[in-house]
């Protein structure tokens, strides 16, 4: 599971050693974000012990601190981190809370400027499904997920948008089969700076795994029977196309009611579009 990146742009607003003054005493609880002013090094808390504190960062990596006086620093301000009470408020027997996508949730988090780099989504329902899912971790990483109406004049876009390496793009694209149309569309984007990705899946709703709608499988549309209203025809939900996405939206609850090929997908945009440029 991917780690997220918790980022300078977070918790800090410069390498500011600590002031004269009475110094906070924050427990190092699992989740809790914090970064060594020394190095640098931001990560969430997942370990704390006598010999120190373990922060771990986007990437996975892990660095031990020693748990010295006002040596941290979290919303750019210095704190000492102590070993917290046996039984905290996280989740059960001390693991740490997770949001919806899986990843650490950090607690307390402050409002930051959108970075100028954007995830593009084909439509409204592809954009509320990822907010419900990934939202949390797109606020700490302070990036934008805008929609598009279909991918037609994507190459168009992306030249509008004017992408460099502080400003990258991140375009996730529904059907994003071999000899698809949409294949063909993304081809054309060759900018070292944008990823074209997609999922294999017809429309946004077949990404949602059918036991999470309380449904065996989604249902075969015939051709030429636009997708969504064949969809609710055929399970008898009516013709209300907002209302039966609302049912679905709705039903989704955590990471693990998607299917891995939106997942997976997601996940490179966020890693993609959150690189700190050289």
């Amino acid at each position: 599971m991917r780690s997220k990146d918790y980022g300078d742009d977070v918790l800090s607003d410069g390498r500011r050693r600590p002031r004269k003054g009475a110094i906070p005493e924050i427990p190092a609880e699992s989740g809790l974000v914090a970064e060594d002013p020394d190095s640098g090094f931001c990560g969430a808390v997942v370990a704390c012990d006598r010999l120190g504190v373990t922060l771990e960062d986007r990437f996975g990596k892990r660095r031990v601190f020693p748990l010295t006086k006002a040596g941290f620093l979290i919303d750019g301000r210095p704190v000492t981190l102590v070993r917290p009470s046996a039984r905290g408020p996280e989740g059960a027997a001390g693991r740490p809370a997770r949001s919806a996508s899986g990843s650490i949730a950090v607690r307390g988090l402050r409002a930051q400027v959108a970075k100028e780099s954007r995830i593009y989504v084909e439509g409204v329902h592809d954009a509320e499904l990822v907010e419900k899912i990934w939202g949390h971790d797109l606020r700490v990483e302070g990036v934008v997920v805008e929609y598009l109406e279909g991918v037609d004049d994507l190459p168009a876009i992306v030249a509008e948008f004017e992408p460099g390496p502080g400003r990258r793009l991140g375009v996730l694209v529904d059907h994003l089969v071999e000899g698809s149309k949409e294949s063909r569309i993304a081809a054309r984007v060759t900018s070292p700076h944008v990823l074209v990705t997609g999922h294999p899946f017809i429309d946004v709703w077949e990404a949602v795994k059918p036991a999470a709608v309380g449904i065996p499988a989604w249902p075969r549309v015939p051709r030429g029977v636009p997708w969504k209203e064949g969809v609710l025809s055929a399970l008898g939900w009516g013709d209300d196309v907002r209302a039966g996405w609302e049912r679905i939206l709705g039903s989704v609850t955590a990471f693990t009611d998607l299917e891995p090929a939106l997942l997976g997908r997601v996940e490179e945009l966020i890693d993609f579009v959150t690189v700190h440029p050289d």
